[in-house]
């Protein structure tokens, strides 16, 4: 298994743990699906969650009031990305 793989396993099973998804597998979690609204159904509350988790395992910081952090939530492969490029471990 290649990095990119390990690594969107790690952050669907990051959303799962962080947000207690208990009837939800990483399997059920399309990358390409929205995070919020018809997709996981996630909501506000969860993305501050969320974005604490990202911070404690990461070192990711994120404005909750950036255009762009509405982007890297948007999707698993947008916030693959995000935690690609700015994870400090």
């Amino acid at each position: 298994m290649n990095q990119t793989c390990d690594l969107t396993l790690e952050l669907k099973r990051l959303i799962i743990d962080t947000l207690e998804l208990e009837d939800i597998t990483p399997s059920d979690i399309d990358p390409e699906a929205p995070l919020f609204g018809d997709g996981l159904g996630l909501d506000s509350i969860d993305a501050l969650e969320l974005g604490l988790a990202l911070q404690k395992h990461y070192g990711i910081k994120l404005d909750a009031e950036a255009e762009e952090t509405r982007h890297h939530f948007s999707n698993l492969n947008a916030l693959h990305s995000l935690v690609e490029a700015r994870r400090v471990n």
